[in-house]
This record gives C-alpha cells, structure tokens and sequence, in this order.
C-alpha cells in the first residue's frame, strides 16, 4: 500500500517520506478499513515537529501520522462481525499510542475505532469526525444540553470552532463567537448570533453588551491568552471548555476573579475521552448531520503525496476548515 511516514522529528519536508509499505491485516478484535480520506490537524504537525513537551524521539522507529480518516472496511478479524465487511466508517483515534495512523491506503484497528458513518454523510466530511469534530461536541456539550444557554466560542472560524458554532446553535444556546474580521460573516453563516473580532480592544465591553449576565459556557481555543478576558465576561459558576492554550502554554491566572466567580476550567483532552463519554458525542455529531444541522468545512483535499504540504497548509492561521488527504 501507499503511505506517508516519518521516522525522527523535523520540518515536513526534511523527514516525511511517501512510499510503499506492506499491507496491514486486521487481528483479532480488528477490522480493516480501506481509507478513502484522511483527516490533517495541528496536533500531528506538531508530533511530527516534536513539539510535545518532553518527547525527545518519535515513539515508534516508523510512524504513519494522523489520528483521523474515513473509507470502507475491507476484511475483519477474529471476534469481529463479518457482516462489517463494506460498511462505510469514519476513523478516531488512528495513531494515538500505536505506530500506524491514517496517512495511508489502509489502516487496521480495532472495531470500536471505526464508526459507521450514516447514510447522507460523505466520506470527505467524515474524515472531519475524528479529532475536530468530537472535541467541538465535547467542548460544547460536555456539561450537558446547552438550550437557552449562553456560549461564547473563540475562534470561530477553525475546524472545531466553526462545528462548534452550529453543534451549539443547534442544541438551542445564543451563541456568541469571536473571529478575524474578514471570517465574521462566514462565522454569522454557521449560526452565531453575535461575531466580534478577537482582535477588537473592546471586545470585553461588546461581548457584555450582548450577554449582560454574563456567558454560561466558553469554548476556548487560547485558554492563556484569553484568561483575564474570560474572568470579565463569564457568569458565576460558568464553565470554560478549553481544548487549546498553542499561543501561552504556561498561562498566568487572575485567580481572584476566578476564585470570586467560582469559575470551573474543563479542559478536553479528546484522545483519551472516556468511551461513554465519547459515544455519547458520536451521537450528538450524527444526530445533528441527520437533521442537516452540521456541515463541517473543508479548507482543501491535496493527494497523499503531498503530506508534507498539508502539514504546513494545516499550521497556516486563517483556513476555512479542515485539511485533507485523498487516499484513492
């Protein structure tokens, strides 16, 4: 089969190779799956980079990235319900903590990992699933039903922003969304009530005078940069839902606004989301592409020789959604 690899850290360019690899077979537990796309996020760039605070080497001698995919299963193993065999699916967790992720043709994992993906929903669309698709619903629902709740999601205009903003739209909250200027009106487009620049230096005093209560929930992508404005404008006892911290990994806290507003900080992690927890996402994000509610976006879909090219597409601020790698 055809796939990308790496085997020690660096720039794309310099240590991603695309080549010939032999073909997994699924074992037991396991189902394989014939990738039709694959999903690129930040977070594989930067295992790539490595970025990751304290990992000196890759794990693994080679590693095929990407946690995230979508195709057709082609063969199961042992314990495995035959009757799988040309189900369409989507991918979570494809090369969290194992070797072999979805930047190739095939990919064998276990069952669970390959979710059938409903009917009306493309294959492109359910390569946007995995990572940005689960932590949009985690963050947004991860407290419970949002109807007639106030949320405030930052960044709205990123691949877990912009599902973020219909999943909450959709479950009936007021939905407040912060954006570059010239990403206002496709953030209004998904469904947020109120679009403000995160650049504007009143942006505290225009998100009060929408929600003079306060938010009940944010959706945070730079929980260290946002910090103080997060302590003026949540309600007591709100909850900050936040998944990213990129620009100011060691935040310094106001802590006495916080400690006064009882604020709670949930952050999601959502490769180790507990499985009932994440089932119970899986739900929400199927039930709302069933009723048309959910179109995740797809910034560009480039061919799987061009992976290192997505990686540095996907790094690029100011994309229109997901990024990419067609498997055919």
């Amino acid at each position: 089969m055809q796939a990308a690899w790496y085997s020690r850290f660096g720039a794309a360019e310099d240590v991603l190779t695309f080549g010939e690899i032999d073909t997994p077979s699924p074992g037991p537990g396991e189902v394989l799956v014939r990738l039709a796309f694959c999903g690129v996020n930040p977070s594989d760039a930067k295992a790539r980079a490595g970025a990751r605070p304290g990992v000196t080497k890759p794990a693994f001698a080679r590693i095929i990235p990407h946690s995230d995919g979508s195709g057709v299963i082609e063969a199961v193993g042992d314990g495995v319900d035959a009757t799988r065999v040309g189900q369409r699916v989507w991918i979570w967790n494809g090369q969290w903590q194992r070797p072999f992720g979805t930047a190739a043709q095939y990919i064998a994992l276990p069952a669970e990992q390959a979710v059938a993906l409903p009917d009306m929903v493309s294959l492109e669309v359910g390569a946007t699933l995995g990572i940005p698709g689960l932590t949009a619903a985690q963050t947004v629902f991860g407290g419970g039903d949002v109807a007639g709740r106030t949320l405030l999601i930052s960044g709205g205009a990123g691949a877990v922003g912009h599902t973020a903003v219909q999943l909450a739209k959709a479950g009936g909250a007021t939905v407040i969304a912060t954006a570059s200027a010239r990403a206002a009106g496709w953030v209004a487009e998904a469904g947020a009530d109120h679009v403000f620049d995160y650049a504007d230096p009143d942006l505290a005093q225009l998100i009060a005078s929408v929600a003079p209560q306060g938010v009940d929930r944010a959706v945070e992508v730079e929980f260290g940069q946002n910090a103080a404005l997060l302590a003026e404008v949540m309600k007591p006892l709100g909850t900050i839902a936040t998944y990213g911290s990129g620009k100011d990994m060691t935040p310094t806290l106001p802590f006495g606004p916080f400690l006064f507003k009882a604020l709670k900080i949930d952050i999601s992690l959502i490769y180790i989301l507990p499985l009932p927890q994440r089932q119970a996402m899986i739900a929400r994000l199927h039930d709302a592409l069933e009723r048309g509610a959910l179109t995740p976006a797809i910034d560009r879909i480039l061919p799987l020789a061009d992976c290192a090219a997505a990686h540095a597409a996907v790094m690029q601020p100011g994309r229109a959604g997901a990024v990419l790698l067609d498997l055919a």
